[in-house]
């Protein structure tokens, strides 16, 4: 690590470690009114993902008017803020013995007859919406679950987050260390995997599929994961609602019709995942991360 470099981690460390501190000792919502409004700030302080977000809402379609754009945008600010403090406070939220009454299912029941099968193996796929690392950790709670991460620039910082995330049945992969055979074994051995499929895909493993009609380059692994392995493959997703609870939704697993040909396979499974994701979106698009460089 360079040592400019290195120092600048230490710096960001010493702002870090006092604002976890106070966090730790807040009460839950007032920690999330404080991510709001920080979320606010972000809005108005980043130019450039600010612009990013307008333009992609504008490109999808949810929004025309520029007023309406704006909002949603700024909204979905504020909701990512939230979401990292929801993942700091993850370990008292799930410590709560009274937590469930926080989480209201959605579940269909051919999904959590295999959520519920300890020998089944299972690939869950959702995106950037509602807040997916409580989603993970909350089906944790009923199978074993891997979610693939990426690492955080700053590794001090990176390190502090892994340790504060509850472990018991959920443990992190980072991405760039991501192994299929770690993958295949995980599935094998009755585990879910958690994966997202909205994020840029490099050339070499991904395939152009629409995302609210346009082109993105996408993660071709779910879909080869459960083709290969013929493990059922799920979209999921866990929203906040305005009283401060958390909806799980899993619709039943995804079927297409097998043409035995690899990239059509392919191809329809990816659209199959995204048809679901760009539905739900549109019923929650203030908690979708659209600050994101979704297409390139």
């Amino acid at each position: 690590m360079r040592p400019l470099r290195k120092l600048k981690y230490i710096a960001e460390m010493a702002l870090i470690y006092p604002a976890l501190a106070v966090v730790d000792r807040l009460p839950y919502a007032t920690v999330r009114r404080v991510a709001s409004a920080v979320g606010t700030l972000s809005y108005a302080a980043d130019t450039k993902r600010r612009r990013v977000a307008c333009e992609n809402i504008r490109r999808s379609g949810i929004a025309s008017d520029e007023v309406e754009i704006r909002r949603i945008a700024k909204a979905s600010f504020q909701h990512f803020a939230v979401v990292i403090a929801d993942s700091i406070k993850a370990d008292s939220f799930f410590s709560n013995p009274r937590w469930s009454e926080h989480v209201e299912l959605h579940i269909a029941p051919e999904c959590m007859r295999l959520l519920e099968r300890p020998d089944q193996g299972l690939i869950l796929a959702s995106g950037h919406l509602g807040n997916w690392e409580i989603a993970a950790q909350f089906i944790s709670t009923i199978k074993p679950v891997v979610g693939i991460a990426r690492r955080m620039n700053n590794p001090y910082a990176d390190k502090i987050m892994q340790q504060r995330k509850p472990r018991e049945h959920f443990r992190l992969t980072p991405k760039h260390d991501a192994d299929t055979t770690r993958f295949l074994a995980a599935l094998k051995a009755g585990e879910a995997l958690a994966l997202l499929i909205d994020q840029h895909a490099p050339r070499q493993r991904g395939m152009m599929i629409d995302f609210f009609g346009i082109p993105a380059s996408t993660h071709t692994s779910p879909a080869m994961l459960h083709l290969i392995t013929k493990v059922p493959i799920c979209f999921g997703y866990c929203i906040k609602t305005p009283d401060h609870k958390f909806e799980f939704h899993a619709p039943p697993p995804i079927e297409i019709a097998k043409t035995g040909k690899r990239e059509a396979d392919t191809r329809a499974v990816l659209n199959a995942l995204n048809a679901q994701l760009e539905a739900a979106i549109q019923k929650y698009p203030e908690q979708y991360l659209w600050a994101h460089r979704r297409w390139r």
